[in-house]
């Protein structure tokens, strides 16, 4: 599957929806955000929000420090 994440093209497996971007991505369950092709998808939603082929993501991971 290619998709496009924070602008890079990447192959990677086969992904249905948010919530298994987010893992395969190993990413926090605090902390973190997904836009999928420009909305900002809320947590709640991962699961049940389907990703395809060409979708364009922006992923972010928040950092703590002072």
């Amino acid at each position: 599957m290619r998709l496009t994440i924070n602008g890079e093209t990447k192959n990677t497996p086969q992904l249905n929806t948010v919530a298994d971007l987010a893992d395969w991505l190993k990413m926090p369950s605090f902390g973190s955000a997904i836009e999928l092709n420009g909305q900002v998808i809320r947590r709640v939603d991962h699961p049940n929000t389907t990703i395809q082929e060409g979708d364009r993501l922006e992923v972010v991971k928040l950092v703590g420090g002072g």
